[in-house]
């Protein structure tokens, strides 16, 4: 019997990323064992109440963009992440070079999201 939910574990992984980096849905995805579920990692973090234990605002799309979460949105996600450091270009992106988590305590994962 399986004991844990891809929810379950895409929260896991969350709980991992660093305050200043950043990881993208299709990479916790991967990294939760179904790497064709970026949309289902989407879910799973639109899923959680906005005061969980778990950084949902580190994640990121595949081009450094915010995807809107209902409710409060993107603009959240945005002031949270510049608090941790994280700066965003002119046209709302942030460099996943630059800010993209490894899973080894770096950053900077060179765009292979």
């Amino acid at each position: 019997m399986v004991t844990d939910s891809f929810y379950e574990r895409v929260y896991a992984i969350v709980r991992e990323v660093p305050p200043g980096t950043v990881v993208t849905y299709a990479e916790v995805a991967r990294r939760a064992g179904s790497p064709l579920a970026s949309r289902a990692t989407g879910y799973a973090l639109n899923a959680l109440a906005w005061d969980a234990d778990v950084p949902w605002w580190r994640v990121v799309n595949r081009t450094g963009g915010i995807s809107d979460r209902p409710g409060v949105g993107a603009m959240v996600q945005r002031e949270r992440l510049e608090a941790e450091g994280v700066v965003f270009s002119s046209d709302g992106r942030l460099d996943l070079r630059r800010y993209g988590w490894d899973g080894a305590g770096a950053s900077g994962f060179g765009g292979q999201q």
